[in-house]
């Protein structure tokens, strides 16, 4: 039986204001292209002055953003803030943790690189180091990446266990580029031999002209906590590609000796 009574007293503690304001962040959220204040004030059924001045609020906050056609989109310190979520819900921060690692790394090679988990909702990218040679490709925390597209991402798959595993495998598997493999066969297959191997190789999976190259971060009890992988344009010699791999492998080596838990 539910408890009513607590329910109601949670209710009388909370602000009108930030409710409504998680209103507006839900429609956005299920908005891609974005909704101007009239197609808020239509969903939401609140007055348009209201809906104004939180998209203000909001905007002052770079919570949201308007576009020239009076739009709004979801914010980049949205990013952000999801960039800390996975580790607020552990006992451990492994951006935190990770960031060291992939400054050196970053350093070392002068590619950028990037520290990245699987939660419910597919591959979040948690922290970053920017590359400084040049052409280097940026790279950001708070991105979500494909969950079956790119060398971490397979990576991440190919240690889940086989129930969840099958979860993903059952959902609809985008071609972005011809090179992604939209068959879950297929793909079941890559994943085993990736674990086989203990790295992944994206050859343009995601978009044509990036590859990468991703290795596993381990907890001490074993289980897989995160990838480290580093992105790189298209056209690298062999010898590169190889230098590329093998640092990734290790930076990932260390970050699992360094790990806490």
């Amino acid at each position: 039986m539910i408890d009513d009574t607590n329910e109601t007293a949670v209710a009388k503690h909370t602000i009108p204001v930030i409710d409504r304001m998680m209103d507006v962040l839900g429609q956005l959220e299920r908005r891609s292209n974005g909704a101007t204040i009239r197609e808020l004030t239509a969903h939401l059924s609140l007055p348009r002055t209201t809906i104004y001045r939180i998209l203000n609020t909001l905007q002052g906050h770079d919570m949201v953003r308007r576009d020239d056609n009076g739009s709004y989109t979801l914010g980049r310190r949205l990013l952000t803030l999801a960039s800390h979520v996975v580790a607020s819900v552990s006992d451990i921060d492994i951006a935190a943790i990770g960031q060291p690692f992939l400054d050196r790394l970053s350093t070392e090679l002068g590619e950028g690189s990037k520290l990245s988990v699987i939660d419910q909702d597919g591959i979040l990218v948690v922290a970053a180091s920017q590359g400084r040679r040049e052409y280097a490709l940026t790279v950001a925390p708070g991105q979500r990446m494909p969950i079956h597209a790119g060398a971490a991402s397979k990576l991440l798959l190919a240690h889940l266990p086989p129930d969840e595993l099958a979860v993903w495998l059952a959902k609809p598997l985008i071609g972005y580029t011809p090179k992604s493999i939209t068959d879950p066969k297929r793909l079941a297959s890559e994943l085993v031999r990736i674990k086989r191997l203990g790295w992944a190789q994206d050859r343009g999976e995601n978009a044509p002209s990036i590859h990468a190259f991703a290795a596993p971060v381990f907890a001490k009890t074993g289980r897989l906590a995160a990838a480290i992988s580093v992105p790189f344009l298209a056209g690298a010699e062999p010898s590169r590609m190889e230098e590329i791999r093998l640092a990734a492998i290790d930076a990932a080596r260390a970050m699992s000796e360094a790990m806490p838990v």
